[in-house]
């Protein structure tokens, strides 16, 4: 009985080991399939495929939605296009909580042009649909093609029932006269427009265009390397265009008086073949710096200067996104800046006033120290740091009084 108990334990113990043996073979062929690498078909399930990475990277258009596009780009650029002024922002804030009355619509009608022109007609046309899009209210525009439609056109202007009429430019201004005296519960807004009386429901938007045209000429001084600059003006007849003439020169010589300068006044605002020609002259004649001052005419001798490699120079409004497509024309790396009337904030703060029950009849003046008469950025055009910090020093002067233009800001004579 004693062996037979000893057999049986002994058994006994020989099982138990078996059994350690067999769970520690198990554990090392778990942790062994553990280990092991996974085959390409698992991976290829684990890894995800190009159609779910496709799904979680964005798309062009989804990337095209989150990045400004170009025209966005370009838009934001032009609405600060000039220095030291103020913003079409800055107005929309100024007329906030405004009442707008449902059927309040305003109608624009252009001096001869059209409203993408690239002139002041546009710049006007530009305050007018700011205006509407920060306040809320209907407008349109009328483009005038000859002289002789400016009465007509500010007709049919008045046919839509509108309470405030722009009209553009100098020429129209005895037709504006005469339809405000007519429709005395109408505002007229008349851009660059003086007259000896003014009804109450009439006010004229003018400039200190002298002071435009001395940044110009200060900034061709500080440029000009032969000496010689040159001004392409417009009608002689129309006082802007003597007042950036005139002021042009007088810039230059304020920078030195030795510079010698070249100036011309054509018979049209539209004729840029005949702004080249005359451009091209004064090259011939050595002049290394033009000026435009006479719409598009004024705007064809600026690229015809900067085609030739000389430097130009743009008036009214940034030439930079006008005349030069945002820097996609020929020479526009040679466009120095342009000499800005801010004729978009005297529309837009005009029909501000309007809408607050503040309008007046009189002259609404735009210049230097209120930001209405600037100079544009430089964009691609390499100027000197230093002329850079002289022409500011220039703006500067003209805004706070320390320096004068020497010409009269009426006639646009020199004092």
């Amino acid at each position: 009985m004693g062996l037979i108990a000893l057999l049986l334990a002994l058994s006994l113990i020989t099982a138990a080991c078996a059994n350690d043996s067999t769970d520690e073979e198990a554990t090392e062929d778990a942790a062994a399939a553990t280990d092991e690498e996974p085959t390409e078909d698992e991976m290829a399930e684990e890894e995800p495929t190009e159609d779910e990475m496709a799904e979680e990277e964005p798309t062009e258009d989804e990337m095209a939605e989150e990045e400004p596009t170009e025209d966005e780009a370009t838009e934001d650029e032009a609405a600060d296009a000039s220095e030291g002024g103020v913003s079409i922002e800055d107005s929309c804030a100024q007329y906030e909580g405004v009442e707008v009355p449902e059927d309040f619509n305003v109608v624009l009608v252009t001096d001869i042009g059209k409203v993408d022109d690239g002139t002041f007609n546009q710049f006007a046309n530009d305050g007018m649909v700011a205006a509407a899009d920060c306040l809320g209210f209907e407008s349109q525009a009328i483009e005038t093609a000859s002289e002789a439609d400016y009465a007509t056109n500010i007709s049919t202007a008045l046919e839509a029932d509108p309470e405030v009429v722009v009209t553009v430019g100098f020429l129209i201004a005895d037709a504006t006269l005469e339809a405000a005296n007519a429709n005395p519960d109408v505002n007229f807004i008349g851009i660059d427009q003086f007259q000896a009386e003014y009804p109450a429901n009439y006010v004229g938007v003018l400039f200190r265009e002298d002071q435009g045209g001395f940044l110009a000429g200060a900034m061709a001084g500080l440029l000009t390397e032969s000496n010689t600059i040159g001004v392409v003006g417009g009608l002689e007849v129309v006082p802007p265009v003597v007042r950036l003439v005139n002021g042009f020169e007088a810039g230059a010589h304020y920078i030195d008086e030795s510079i010698n300068v070249l100036k011309v006044y054509t018979d049209s605002f539209t004729d840029p073949a005949q702004g080249a020609s005359a451009a091209q002259q004064f090259l011939g004649e050595g002049a290394d710096v033009i000026f435009g001052a006479g719409g598009q005419t004024g705007s064809g001798g600026v690229s015809a200067a900067t085609e030739a490699g000389a430097w130009g120079i743009g008036v009214d409004q940034d030439e930079y996104f006008t005349t030069f497509g945002g820097g996609s024309s020929p020479g526009s790396e040679f466009l120095a800046t342009s000499a800005v009337k801010r004729v978009d904030l005297g529309v837009f703060n005009q029909i501000g006033e309007a809408l607050a029950g503040s309008f007046e009849g009189g002259i609404y003046t735009l210049d230097a120290a209120n930001g209405g008469i600037s100079y544009a950025p430089f964009h691609d055009a390499s100027i000197p740091e230093d002329a850079a910090a002289q022409l500011e020093e220039v703006r500067q002067g003209l805004a706070d009084g320390s320096i004068e233009t020497g010409i009269d800001p009426a006639t646009g004579l020199p004092l």
